[in-house]
């Protein structure tokens, strides 16, 4: 038995909730750091849209105050790069090259690219 996707009715709800669950956190004086620092029980692996999301998307605004990743320059993808490059060099000591797309074969896995500590 194949399970229904979500109603639309639920995908309304959850933003809400969402919504409601932000302005509280808030209105209580905590960050988004508050929240992931919290989150010591449940591991999280770290994915793509993740990190997307959480690193890379977060520094990009704050540094050029565009949101999507469509909205960016050759330079402000070297630039966002550079910086999210050093948070990860500086909390989590290694650092990966971005792949040059003239050279790499950009489908590859991430066992192709060097990780330098």
């Amino acid at each position: 038995m194949t399970e229904q996707q979500r109603t639309s009715q639920q995908n309304r709800a959850l933003h809400k909730y969402l919504s409601l669950l932000a302005e509280e956190l808030d209105r209580n004086g905590h960050t988004l750091q508050d929240v992931v620092k919290a989150i010591k029980k449940a591991e999280i692996r770290p994915t793509p849209n993740a990190l997307k999301e959480v690193v890379w998307k977060p520094m990009q605004e704050i540094m050029l105050g565009k949101k999507s990743t469509t909205e960016l320059t050759k330079l402000e993808v070297d630039q966002v790069y550079e910086m999210v490059n050093a948070f990860i060099g500086r909390e989590f000591h290694f650092h990966i090259p971005f792949p040059a797309e003239e050279h790499d074969n950009l489908a590859g896995s991430s066992a192709d690219y060097p990780v330098m500590k």
